[in-house]
């Protein structure tokens, strides 16, 4: 068989390699190299390591919309993609004999788009899970062949939930690729009154609102990190918030009610305690905009010292 494996990230790593070492991979698809960082340094996707690394034929198209001829001249048998990240035209979805499928990280036909594992997080969802699916033209619509439940725990981060899945997706692929070769799988249309979607991440999203209750801004946390995280502002000054946890106290109605959102309203020995439309977020671990992370009691026997006190308000 001629597989073509189409994915960027991490999630899609260790799902290349299984499908390599039990079935081979004839080209691997992957975004072109960003550049990334104040230093503007040139970097390969993963899963372009990861192809290099097995010997692998790449391809990567800045524009799959017509730069597309290298995968259908090769008339692939099956096309298996993974968080690839550009939309994939029609021809070639149609090019494979065997089809195209796709290991989506949702429960379909819930969070549909490109960041569903973070937006469960940030929705408080209490489980998510694998899709295995065959690919159409519209947006994560295609037929279910094969799905798999996965917990979501209560101090989850989309960094930890993405391991979890790209293991998972990778058991039930292999598991369900036998019965897409010989043609004895399932498909079951999705339900259209059911579909919720799980669109990328924008950068205007990274920016706390503390006017939002403290239970949303604490699932938010978790679901941008470890990328991008979200920050908040003092004195002009950008602060990334790389850990938190709700503080659990008494007396927030007299106490904090009153004052406003964004509020510090306490230093402890190891977090700083802001105020949130109806409770306290202790923040943990802190990174200042040009310098490295900290944990807060570092933090505040440096820079954060004059920075961070009790009645300033961050922005």
């Amino acid at each position: 068989m001629k597989i073509i494996f189409m994915g960027t990230p991490q999630f899609s790593v260790s799902i290349l390699e299984e499908v390599h070492k039990q079935y081979g991979v004839d080209l691997v698809v992957t975004q072109p190299d960003k550049v990334i960082g104040r230093k503007k340094i040139l970097t390969v996707s993963p899963v372009k390591e990861k192809a290099q690394e097995l010997g692998i034929e790449l391809f990567q198209p800045r524009r799959i919309k017509t730069d597309y001829e290298t995968i259908t001249s090769l008339h692939p048998d099956l096309i298996i993609t993974a968080a690839y990240g550009q939309i994939i035209p029609n021809e070639v979805l149609d090019a494979p004999r065997l089809g195209a499928i796709n290991v989506h990280g949702s429960l379909l036909p819930l969070l549909r788009g490109g960041a569903p594992i973070q937006r469960a997080i940030e929705r408080r969802d209490t489980e998510t899970g694998i899709t295995i699916m065959y690919m159409a033209q519209k947006m994560d619509s295609g037929d279910i062949i094969s799905q798999r439940v996965i917990p979501i725990e209560e101090s989850e981060t989309s960094g930890t939930l993405f391991e979890k899945m790209s293991l998972v997706g990778t058991e039930l692929l292999l598991e369900t690729l036998p019965s897409i070769i010989d043609g004895t799988n399932h498909r079951i249309p999705q339900d259209s009154t059911k579909v919720t979607y799980g669109f990328n991440l924008k950068r205007e999203e990274e920016l706390i609102d503390w006017s939002m209750m403290v239970e949303e801004i604490e699932a938010k946390l978790r679901a941008f990190t470890p990328d991008p995280y979200l920050y908040t502002t003092i004195d002009g000054k950008n602060l990334k918030v790389l850990a938190a946890d709700i503080h659990h106290c008494k007396g927030f109605e007299k106490n904090h009610k009153h004052q406003k959102n964004g509020t510090i309203v306490k230093i402890f020995e190891d977090a700083i305690g802001v105020k949130a439309s109806n409770g306290v977020l202790k923040i943990l671990e802190v990174q200042l905009a040009g310098k490295q992370r900290q944990e807060v009691k570092q933090f505040m026997n440096g820079s954060g010292r004059t920075l961070i006190q009790v009645n300033r308000v961050f922005e």
